[in-house]
């Protein structure tokens, strides 16, 4: 728990949310990709979910069945969202970050960080670290 309210507080105080203003259609772009994702998930179609990750993300994982199981089994909230609710994107070492606040399927919300990379002209989702949302305890 520490080391959480220790990331929310760095993502407070470092990120820049102006800094990592898109425009309209790039914030459109990261956003459809995380439904994406997201309704890739809802139908266990991995080879589909694994698809919209990084090369970084894919090699870590090395094929779409690890990374759906370690998904589904550590990642619960974003496996089977009961909502999803797009906030700011945010600025951490100079790349964006997209901020989604998360109802889990046990009603629990959490904030889902997402660090984005432009692959081939495309963004692609390098990660999502799971933190409490502000106002939420520590």
């Amino acid at each position: 728990m520490r080391l959480l309210a220790l990331l929310l507080l760095v993502i407070a105080t470092v990120s820049n949310p102006a800094a990592a203003d898109p425009d309209a259609a790039a914030l459109a772009a990261m956003q459809s990709v995380i439904r994406q994702q997201v309704a890739a998930f809802a139908r266990d179609d991995g080879d589909a979910a694994f698809s919209f990750a990084s090369p970084t993300i894919q090699a870590k994982f090395g094929n779409a069945d690890a990374f759906l199981s370690m998904v589904a089994a550590s990642y619960r909230p974003v496996y089977r969202p009961r909502k999803l609710t797009f906030l700011e994107v945010r600025e951490i070492d100079g790349k964006p970050v997209q901020r989604v606040l998360v109802e889990g399927p046990a009603a629990e919300l959490v904030m889902a960080l997402y660090p984005m990379v432009m692959v081939d002209g495309q963004w692609r989702i390098n990660g999502c670290y799971l933190v409490r949302p502000p106002g939420e305890g520590a």
